[in-house]
């Protein structure tokens, strides 16, 4: 009798269940998304402490710790309470409004030109806050106050101009208002006194610079109202970025998409308000936490990178250069002006047409 032997029979793996790679695939994004999130707090904690640290005067930890507690060191506190701190706190609120603000614009727009800083928001809050200052006399609440209504005032002139259309129009009518508000800036200035120069640069080119805790508080508090309400709005952001027919179709109206849009507007005003217009901040923020985000559109992040942003600059214009004190508008705008070039050099500018939403 002949018994043959064959190989044995070797198991194949079973199967993956359908359902666990659609979860899968699912968390990955997610899972990205937060070490993102995770790595820019690192970062803006770093820049936070080289902004209040470093620099031309030096200051320890320990040092740190008991001026904030209340300790009076002759020097350090005065330096560090009147001048580092109250910088870095200021550079990481503006930073955060402009950074979230310009995501907003960019992202239910889907366009990377549609920035406050192109389409005139920044310029019309910068032109009604100078008009106050030169023209009506104004200073302390009432010029961010006409800072706030001039940029409420630039977007509904922009919208209306656009009317329905988005994209290149929209644009379009924004460079339009930009000159416009330009021209503005340019003629108050001419008729500025001696006295209030130094105030109009700073709205002209936007600084951190000796900003009182007041003025810092009241900015605390509006994006303690702002970014929540944020929040909340752009929960429909991902149906949005398809356009409004088919966020129309997925059940999100007008009405939800233009307050989102008003929140950005409040959002870049308080910020200017604060600090003048930090030029291209709002425009860098975006498209830089998109890229990270493995194009995926993400509020949080596009906040984090505007205050990484703002600090970083705000430290480089202080101590890059010897005895020379660049406002942080200047450092942004040196940043801002070759990025622009290269997005217009890329070829199409609809950056958010068939990428994914996050």
């Amino acid at each position: 009798m002949t018994v043959t032997l064959g190989r044995p029979a070797i198991a194949e793996p079973p199967a993956p269940d359908a359902l666990d790679v659609v979860r899968r695939a699912r968390r990955a994004p997610v899972r990205h998304h937060r070490r993102l999130l995770a790595s820019l707090v690192v970062a803006l904690a770093g820049a936070f402490a080289a902004r209040v640290l470093l620099g031309d005067f030096t200051v320890t930890v320990p040092d740190f710790v008991r001026i904030v507690g209340g300790e009076q060191i002759p020097g350090a506190s005065y330096i560090v309470m009147e001048s580092k701190l109250p910088r870095a706190v200021l550079a990481v609120l503006v930073g955060v409004a402009f950074g979230v603000g310009g995501a907003i614009f960019q992202t239910t727009l889907r366009n990377p030109l549609a920035s406050p800083d192109i389409v005139g928001i920044s310029l019309g809050a910068s032109a009604a806050a100078v008009s106050a200052i030169a023209l009506a006399g104004w200073t302390g609440w009432p010029v961010s106050a006409a800072a706030v209504v001039g940029a409420l005032a630039v977007a509904l002139a922009v919208r209306a101009v656009a009317g329905d259309h988005g994209g290149f129009r929209l644009v379009l009518a924004g460079i339009g208002l930009a000159a416009a508000m330009q021209s503005v800036i340019q003629y108050v200035f001419t008729r500025v006194d001696e006295y209030d120069v130094q105030l109009v640069l700073r709205w002209l080119t936007g600084s951190v610079n000796g900003v009182a805790w007041q003025a810092i508080g009241l900015l605390a508090l509006a994006l303690a109202v702002l970014l929540p309400a944020t929040a909340w709005v752009a929960r429909s952001l991902r149906a949005t970025e398809l356009g409004d027919d088919a966020a129309a179709g997925l059940g999100v109206g007008r009405g939800r998409t233009d307050l989102l849009m008003l929140l950005g507007v409040l959002l870049v005003a308080v910020a200017v308000a604060a600090a003048g217009p930090v030029a291209f901040v709002a425009f860098l923020s975006g498209p830089i936490a998109r890229a990270l985000n493995r194009g995926r559109t993400t509020l949080p992040a596009a906040g984090l990178v505007g205050a990484v942003i703002v600090l970083a600059g705000d430290y480089a214009g202080a101590y890059a250069f010897a005895d020379l004190n660049l406002p942080v508008g200047v450092v942004t705008g040196a940043l801002g002006a070759p990025f622009l070039l290269w997005l217009l050099a890329r070829g199409p500018l609809d950056a958010h047409r068939g990428r994914r939403a996050g």
